[in-house]
Protein backbone atom coordinates (compact mmCIF):
# COMPACT_ATOMS: atom_id res chain seq x y z
CA UNK A 1 0.00 0.00 0.00
CA UNK A 2 1.34 3.29 -0.60
CA UNK A 3 0.76 6.94 0.61
CA UNK A 4 1.68 10.30 -0.34
CA UNK A 5 1.58 13.88 1.11
CA UNK A 6 2.93 17.16 -0.20
CA UNK A 7 3.93 20.03 1.82
CA UNK A 8 3.08 23.54 -0.27
CA UNK A 9 4.76 26.84 -0.02
CA UNK A 10 7.70 25.89 2.67
CA UNK A 11 9.82 28.98 3.19
CA UNK A 12 12.90 28.32 1.75
CA UNK A 13 14.61 27.44 -1.79
CA UNK A 14 14.10 24.12 -3.15
CA UNK A 15 17.96 23.50 -3.19
CA UNK A 16 18.19 23.74 0.62
CA UNK A 17 15.29 21.46 1.04
CA UNK A 18 16.66 18.99 -1.50
CA UNK A 19 19.74 18.46 0.79
CA UNK A 20 17.21 17.43 3.99
CA UNK A 21 15.59 15.20 1.48
CA UNK A 22 18.37 13.04 0.24
CA UNK A 23 19.21 12.59 3.74
CA UNK A 24 16.07 10.10 4.05
CA UNK A 25 15.07 8.99 0.63
CA UNK A 26 14.68 4.94 0.91
CA UNK A 27 15.03 4.90 4.63
CA UNK A 28 12.33 3.53 7.32
CA UNK A 29 10.01 6.05 8.42
CA UNK A 30 11.20 5.74 11.57
CA UNK A 31 14.83 6.23 10.89
CA UNK A 32 13.29 9.59 8.62
CA UNK A 33 11.84 11.06 11.62
CA UNK A 34 14.89 9.98 13.92
CA UNK A 35 17.19 12.42 11.10
CA UNK A 36 14.64 14.74 10.79
CA UNK A 37 14.13 15.53 14.56
CA UNK A 38 17.91 15.94 14.66
CA UNK A 39 18.43 17.89 11.92
CA UNK A 40 20.40 21.10 12.16
CA UNK A 41 18.49 22.26 8.93
CA UNK A 42 15.42 25.26 8.88
CA UNK A 43 13.59 22.99 5.97
CA UNK A 44 13.66 19.57 8.71
CA UNK A 45 10.61 20.92 10.34
CA UNK A 46 8.54 21.30 7.09
CA UNK A 47 9.70 18.14 5.49
CA UNK A 48 8.75 16.24 9.33
CA UNK A 49 5.79 17.54 9.24
CA UNK A 50 5.02 15.84 5.62
CA UNK A 51 5.81 12.46 6.77
CA UNK A 52 3.74 12.58 9.66
CA UNK A 53 0.83 13.63 7.17
CA UNK A 54 1.77 11.02 4.84
CA UNK A 55 2.40 8.45 7.90
CA UNK A 56 -1.40 9.61 9.17
CA UNK A 57 -2.78 9.36 5.42
CA UNK A 58 -1.27 5.74 5.10
CA UNK A 59 -3.23 4.72 8.11
CA UNK A 60 -6.40 6.69 6.88
CA UNK A 61 -6.17 4.79 3.72
CA UNK A 62 -5.64 1.34 5.29
CA UNK A 63 -9.33 1.83 7.18
CA UNK A 64 -10.97 2.60 4.07
CA UNK A 65 -9.62 -0.08 2.43
CA UNK A 66 -10.06 -2.71 5.77
CA UNK A 67 -6.68 -3.10 5.63
CA UNK A 68 -4.14 -3.63 8.42
CA UNK A 69 -0.77 -1.42 8.19
CA UNK A 70 1.76 -1.24 10.57
CA UNK A 71 3.80 2.31 10.60
CA UNK A 72 6.66 0.79 11.78
CA UNK A 73 6.62 -1.05 8.29
CA UNK A 74 6.77 2.18 6.15
CA UNK A 75 9.86 3.33 4.23
CA UNK A 76 10.05 6.57 2.14
CA UNK A 77 9.59 4.95 -1.70
CA UNK A 78 9.80 8.36 -3.33
CA UNK A 79 10.80 11.98 -1.75
CA UNK A 80 11.30 14.82 -3.70
CA UNK A 81 11.29 18.61 -3.77
CA UNK A 82 9.79 21.12 -6.72
CA UNK A 83 10.91 25.09 -6.99
CA UNK A 84 8.02 27.15 -5.61
CA UNK A 85 7.34 30.72 -6.97
CA UNK A 86 9.09 34.03 -5.58
CA UNK A 87 5.99 35.88 -6.65
CA UNK A 88 5.07 38.83 -3.88
CA UNK A 89 8.14 38.09 -1.97
CA UNK A 90 11.30 40.22 -3.62
CA UNK A 91 12.55 42.35 -0.87
CA UNK A 92 15.18 45.22 -1.96
CA UNK A 93 18.10 45.47 -0.18
CA UNK A 94 20.45 48.27 0.45
CA UNK A 95 24.02 48.20 -1.44
CA UNK A 96 27.15 50.52 -1.71
CA UNK A 97 26.93 53.60 -3.49
CA UNK A 98 23.07 54.73 -3.41
CA UNK A 99 22.12 50.90 -5.48
CA UNK A 100 20.05 48.18 -4.05
CA UNK A 101 20.21 44.06 -5.34
CA UNK A 102 16.66 42.51 -5.22
CA UNK A 103 16.75 39.70 -3.28
CA UNK A 104 14.06 36.35 -4.05
CA UNK A 105 12.67 34.58 -1.40
CA UNK A 106 11.83 31.24 -2.39
CA UNK A 107 9.09 28.61 -1.82
CA UNK A 108 9.40 25.21 -2.05
CA UNK A 109 7.05 21.96 -2.59
CA UNK A 110 7.73 18.72 -0.84
CA UNK A 111 6.53 15.72 -2.06
CA UNK A 112 6.51 12.32 0.20
CA UNK A 113 5.60 8.75 -1.11
CA UNK A 114 5.67 5.91 1.23
CA UNK A 115 4.97 2.24 0.78
CA UNK A 116 4.71 -0.57 2.96
CA UNK A 117 5.84 -3.12 -0.03
CA UNK A 118 9.17 -5.07 0.55
CA UNK A 119 11.70 -3.06 -1.07
CA UNK A 120 13.79 -5.75 -3.19
CA UNK A 121 10.12 -5.84 -4.69
CA UNK A 122 9.82 -2.30 -5.40
CA UNK A 123 13.08 -1.56 -6.93
CA UNK A 124 13.00 -4.38 -9.19
CA UNK A 125 9.38 -4.01 -9.65
CA UNK A 126 8.25 -7.62 -9.48
CA UNK A 127 10.60 -8.24 -12.51
CA UNK A 128 13.26 -10.52 -12.33
CA UNK A 129 16.68 -8.88 -12.46
CA UNK A 130 19.02 -8.50 -14.98
CA UNK A 131 22.62 -7.93 -14.79
CA UNK A 132 23.49 -4.49 -17.03
CA UNK A 133 25.32 -4.91 -19.95
CA UNK A 134 28.90 -3.09 -19.95
CA UNK A 135 29.11 0.45 -20.98
CA UNK A 136 30.53 0.79 -24.20
CA UNK A 137 33.26 2.57 -22.96
CA UNK A 138 34.32 -0.57 -20.60
CA UNK A 139 33.82 -2.84 -23.27
CA UNK A 140 36.85 -0.88 -25.01
CA UNK A 141 38.81 -0.93 -21.97
CA UNK A 142 42.08 -0.26 -23.00
CA UNK A 143 41.78 -1.13 -26.22
CA UNK A 144 40.07 2.10 -26.95
CA UNK A 145 42.80 2.73 -29.66
CA UNK A 146 42.50 -0.62 -31.59
CA UNK A 147 40.00 0.40 -34.03
CA UNK A 148 42.13 3.24 -35.12
CA UNK A 149 45.09 1.38 -35.76
CA UNK A 150 43.17 -0.68 -37.90
CA UNK A 151 41.84 2.64 -39.96
CA UNK A 152 46.11 3.78 -40.09
CA UNK A 153 47.19 0.33 -40.97
CA UNK A 154 44.60 0.45 -43.89
CA UNK A 155 45.48 3.78 -44.90
CA UNK A 156 49.47 2.98 -44.97
CA UNK A 157 48.22 -0.12 -47.47
CA UNK A 158 46.15 2.10 -49.81
CA UNK A 159 49.38 4.26 -49.76
CA UNK A 160 51.58 1.57 -50.28
CA UNK A 161 49.87 0.58 -52.91
CA UNK A 162 49.34 4.22 -54.42
CA UNK A 163 52.81 5.24 -53.82
CA UNK A 164 54.33 4.12 -57.20
CA UNK A 165 51.65 6.06 -59.00
CA UNK A 166 52.15 9.56 -56.65
CA UNK A 167 56.01 9.45 -57.25
CA UNK A 168 55.37 9.35 -60.94
CA UNK A 169 52.87 12.37 -60.38
CA UNK A 170 55.58 14.28 -58.57
CA UNK A 171 58.22 13.76 -60.44
CA UNK A 172 56.45 15.22 -63.54
CA UNK A 173 54.99 18.17 -61.28
CA UNK A 174 58.68 18.55 -60.21
CA UNK A 175 59.86 18.62 -63.27
CA UNK A 176 57.15 21.31 -64.20
CA UNK A 177 58.43 23.20 -61.40
CA UNK A 178 62.16 22.98 -62.17
CA UNK A 179 61.18 24.35 -65.79
CA UNK A 180 59.20 27.14 -65.12
CA UNK A 181 61.89 28.34 -62.45
CA UNK A 182 64.55 28.25 -64.87
CA UNK A 183 62.42 29.98 -67.47
CA UNK A 184 61.82 32.52 -64.66
CA UNK A 185 65.66 32.95 -64.03
CA UNK A 186 66.42 33.17 -67.64
CA UNK A 187 64.01 36.43 -67.89
CA UNK A 188 64.94 37.83 -64.76
CA UNK A 189 68.39 38.03 -66.96
CA UNK A 190 67.50 39.59 -70.30
CA UNK A 191 65.79 42.36 -68.41
CA UNK A 192 69.01 43.28 -66.38
CA UNK A 193 71.08 42.86 -69.55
Amino acid sequence: MEARASAKYLRGSAQKARLVVDMIRGKNVNQALAILRYSNKRAALGIEKCVKSAIANANEAAEKANVSVDPDDLWLKAAYVDQGPTKNRRRMRPAPQGRAYRERRHFCHVTILLSSDDKDAAKNGGKVEVQPTASKRAKRGGAAAAPRVKRAAKSEAAEVSEAPEKKAASKKSGAKKAASKLSSALKRKKKEE
